[in-house]
């Protein structure tokens, strides 16, 4: 790899690497790795600490992946691709949180809009659906991922197995979870109703 490639993958890395997920919830005296799944991510946030600190660390883990990729678009695309693909990495093994980290979707899912943001549309609204639909934010993610991976094949673009691999180390991360979706045991989380119900307190809380 040349030398720009080295500094994509090591920026990508460092900067996927900060776990938000840990950090918003430590702010609020939470360990989120001992509370509910125990996984450094924005679902476990989510069921933990409600919608409002969920959304930001979701948001904010789709955002470190696009910040890193953003970093390099004048760089070319073997860059942006790389520092898209280490940010994953880095969250999901941390050095700051010992090398523990979430799965990888929301980052992966930032990775996608940054690169090609028509990809990261397409499997953010299949992730939406699927989620309405089964209420299974696992079985939501890896279809999600999988479909922005198919969208960026059918598009001619090169890298589409870059986000095919991608894709792949979030199945591989949601091992456990795809175990209990067989055993038909996975946790169920009406995301919808988190959102539509925050967003009707917000409502009520702003006309008093």
């Amino acid at each position: 790899m040349s030398g720009l490639i080295w500094v994509a993958a090591i920026a990508g890395y460092f900067i996927g690497s900060i776990p938000f997920s840990y950090i918003i919830p430590r702010l609020r005296g939470i360990d989120i790795t001992k509370v509910g799944s125990g996984n450094v991510g924005g679902t476990n946030v989510l069921r933990n600490l409600g919608t409002g600190y969920g959304a930001l660390a979701m948001f904010l883990d789709i955002m470190k992946a696009v910040v890193a990729v953003l970093i390099f678009k004048n760089q070319g695309e073997n860059a942006m691709v790389m520092a898209g693909a280490m940010s994953v990495f880095g969250h999901c093994y941390s050095p700051f949180v010992k090398f523990k980290g979430g799965k990888g979707v929301a980052t992966t899912l930032g990775s996608f809009f940054a690169i090609f943001p028509q990809a990261g549309m397409f499997a953010l609204g299949i992730w939406i659906a699927i989620v309405a639909l089964t209420q299974y934010v696992s079985l939501a993610s890896i279809i999600g991922l999988l479909a922005g991976t198919i969208f960026t094949l059918v598009f001619g673009k090169n890298y589409w197995i870059i986000f095919l691999a991608l894709t792949l180390f979030s199945v591989y991360r949601h091992k456990e979870n795809i175990k209990r979706l067989l055993e038909g045991n996975e946790r169920k989380t009406n995301v919808v109703d988190y959102f539509l119900g925050w967003m009707d307190r917000k409502d009520k809380n702003s006309a008093k």
